[in-house]
C-alpha cells in the first residue's frame, strides 16, 4: 500500500540490515513478481532480498510491473515463484486462475483490525484510503467526506486512475461504502474539485508535495513518511467520521514454482519479525504482524479512523464494474 516516497533513506535503513545489499548472490533463482514501487531503491524489496538471502542460500530477482495482468496474461507459464502487492480488490480474478498454493501460516497472529482467515493470500502490510493535505496550504481542511463534496470547487485534489491504479480502485470502492446509490452523485460532486486523474500514486503524490494540489489521495500512513524522513509535521491524513476503505498488500506462492521449497520458505519469511520490522519505515504503511506498542513512535501517533470499511473479495469484485462505469459518466463531463 503502499505508502511510497520517492526518496533513498529507505533503501540506506534496509542495505543497513545487511552486509550483502547489493553483492550479488549465488544459487539458485528465485522469482518473485512485485509492484514497481516495492524493489525500488526506496521501497522496502532491497532489504528484504538481503535478509531473505542471508538464510535461502538463492539469488531473489525481483521482476517488477503490474502483478495482477502480468500473471493473467501468463498463467501456467509464468515465471513467478512468489507474487507480492496484489491486494483484496483483486484477489477474485487472481483466485480463479487456479495458480496459487496455500500459504501455510497461522494468521491468528496477525494484527490487522479485521480478522483474516484466507489460506491462500498472507497479508503483509496495511493501512486505509485517505485523502492528504499540507496544513500551510489547506489550514481549514473538509473535516468530512461529505464536507469535501460541498467544498468550493476551486479546491484541488489529485487522484489515481481507478483502471490502473489499487488506490485508484480503493477509492471507488470507498465512495461505494459512504454514499451507496448516491455513489455517482458524489462523483459528480468531486469531479469539478480533481485537478488531474494519474495512472499511479506516485505521479499524484509528486504533484502534492510540489505544491500543485491541495489534497491527494493516499494513505492514512503517509505522514509517518514525513515525519520520520523529513522532520515535517505538517502533513495530515483527513480523519473522516464516515470511515475509511482498508487496504492490505498480499503474498502469494505459485503451484508451479520449480523451487517450491524456497517458496514456501520465503512466505514463512513474511511475517517473520526481520521481513515485518521493515515495512512501516520501508513501505511506510502498518506491518501485518507487529503490536502496536512495537511501532515507530511517528506511527503510534498517527490518528486511526474509528470507522473501517471493508468488501470480501467477491463483493469487492460484484461492485468493481459498476462503480467503475459510474466514476467514467461522472469524469466523462
Amino acid at each position: 500500500m503502499a505508502y511510497r516516497s520517492p526518496v533513498a533513506l529507505a533503501v540506506v535503513l534496509a542495505c543497513s540490515l545487511s552486509a550483502q545489499c547489493g553483492q550479488a548472490t549465488e544459487g539458485p533463482e528465485f522469482t518473485v513478481y512485485a509492484p514497481d514501487y516495492f524493489a525500488s531503491e526506496w521501497g522496502p524489496g532491497p532489504g528484504i532480498e538481503a535478509g531473505f538471502e542471508n538464510t535461502c542460500g538463492c539469488d531473489l530477482q525481483f521482476m517488477t510491473g503490474d502483478v495482477l495482468p502480468r500473471i493473467l496474461m501468463e498463467g501456467e507459464r509464468t515465471r513467478a515463484d512468489v507474487v507480492i502487492g496484489l491486494n483484496t480488490d483483486q484477489t477474485a480474478r487472481a483466485r480463479e486462475t487456479g495458480l496459487f498454493a496455500p500459504h501455510g501460516q497461522d494468521v491468528a497472529t496477525l494484527t490487522l483490525p479485521i480478522e483474516w482467515t484466507d489460506e491462500i493470500f498472507l497479508p503483509f502490510n496495511w493501512s486505509e484510503t485517505a485523502f492528504v493535505y499540507d496544513e500551510t496550504r489547506l489550514p481549514d481542511p473538509p473535516d468530512s467526506f461529505q464536507a469535501l463534496l460541498d467544498a468550493p470547487d476551486d479546491l484541488k485534489i489529485v487522484i489515481q486512475d481507478p483502471r490502473a491504479s489499487v488506490s485508484g480502485l480503493a477509492l471507488l470502492l470507498w465512495v461505494t461504502a459512504v454514499f451507496g446509490e448516491d455513489a455517482e452523485q458524489a462523483w459528480e460532486k468531486l469531479a469539478p474539485k480533481v485537478l488531474t486523474v494519474t495512472k499511479d500514486w506516485s505521479e499524484s503524490y509528486g504533484l502534492f508535495t510540489r505544491g500543485e494540489a491541495d489534497m491527494v489521495l493516499s494513505y492514512t500512513t503517509s505522514p509517518a513518511y514525513h515525519i520520520v524522513a523529513e522532520d515535517d509535521r505538517t502533513k495530515h491524513a483527513a480523519i473522516f467520521p464516515e470511515g475509511h476503505y482498508f487496504m492490505v498488500e498480499l503474498v502469494a506462492r505459485l503451484k508451479g514454482s520449480d523451487q517450491p521449497d524456497l517458496a514456501q520458505q520465503f512466505m514463512n519469511y513474511v511475517l517473520s519479525p526481520d521481513f515485518q520490522g521493515m515495512i512501516a519505515e520501508g513501505n511506510w504503511s502498518y506491518p501485518a504482524r507487529l503490536p502496536a506498542d512495537q511501532l515507530p513512535q511517528a506511527f503510534r501517533d498517527l490518528p486511526r479512523p474509528q470507522k473501517t470499511f471493508f468488501y470480501p473479495e467477491e463483493q469487492a469484485e460484484a461492485l468493481r464494474q459498476p462503480a467503475l462505469d459510474a466514476w467514467l459518466r461522472a469524469f466523462a463531463g
